[in-house]
């Protein structure tokens, strides 16, 4: 192993990361200056509700996408958002491998299920951006970090899925790519959207409590009514029409 893949390997990352740690805790300690907003209603809902159950719902939503419109009604997209975030762990997890416990990388179906991963994580990143260039809707609410963020988080997946491998007697650029990159991206991320992490267990934490208080969430049944009563509008409408006649 070269110098300079010693250093990209620690130094260098350990350095992005204290910056990290740095940025984030200044930020949280801004956030949590602001006072939190009351409810000003008294409880309603369900009398098994409460706002704790509101928050833990509130925290879990993302895992659970039956509950969700959005993902309910677009499975394949969801699909994408999942394959997308465990590419995201997985590469990350990876930085602390190579370097301080390169055994784990031995085990070759181990590397195999890193390199499936994240290869197909760095293949949504592309449906994502073929996405944001082709659609008008995308388009019109895309800034340039949107495009710069997810770019940069898809050339990381391509080189982190050639470094899985760990074997710089075959060359040493893609694993010198692979930590650039990740030290680049560790100093990045703080000031981009990929930052959104970061304000998800606060924002869904205050929503959850409101939900919960309001005896919202947990949400007890599906919010799309039953087929019948989805038709009833329209069977009354047809008994009208006929009676009318």
């Amino acid at each position: 192993m070269s110098e300079l893949l010693h250093f990209a390997e620690h130094r260098l990352q350990e350095g992005a990361l204290i910056f990290l740690a740095l940025v984030y805790t200044k930020r949280i300690l801004w956030l949590l200056k602001f006072p939190a907003g009351r409810d000003r209603q008294a409880p309603t809902g369900s009398p098994g509700t409460t706002k704790w159950k509101g928050i833990l719902y509130s925290w879990a939503i993302v895992g659970m996408p039956w509950v969700m419109e959005s993902s309910r009604s677009n499975p394949f997209f969801y699909g994408q958002f999942v394959i997308f975030h465990l590419g995201v762990t997985l590469a990350i997890a990876l930085s602390f491998i190579i370097p301080y416990a390169p055994g784990v990388l031995e085990n070759g179906t181990v590397v195999l299920v890193l390199q499936a991963a994240i290869w197909a994580a760095c293949a949504v990143g592309c449906i994502r951006i073929l996405r944001r260039i082709v659609s008008p809707y995308m388009r019109a609410i895309s800034s340039p970090d949107d495009y710069f963020s997810l770019i940069l988080l898809t050339v990381w997946f391509a080189f982190a899925g050639l470094s899985a491998a760990n074997r710089p007697d075959q060359g040493e650029g893609p694993l010198l790519a692979y930590f650039f990159l990740t030290a680049f991206f560790l100093m990045y991320v703080p000031f981009s959207k990929i930052s959104h992490y970061l304000y998800y267990p606060f924002t869904r934490f205050y929503f959850g409590r409101t939900m919960g208080h309001r005896g919202v969430f947990p949400i007890v049944a599906s919010v799309k009514p039953p087929a019948y009563k989805a038709a009833a509008p329209v069977q009354a409408q047809a008994t009208a029409t006929t009676t009318s006649r």
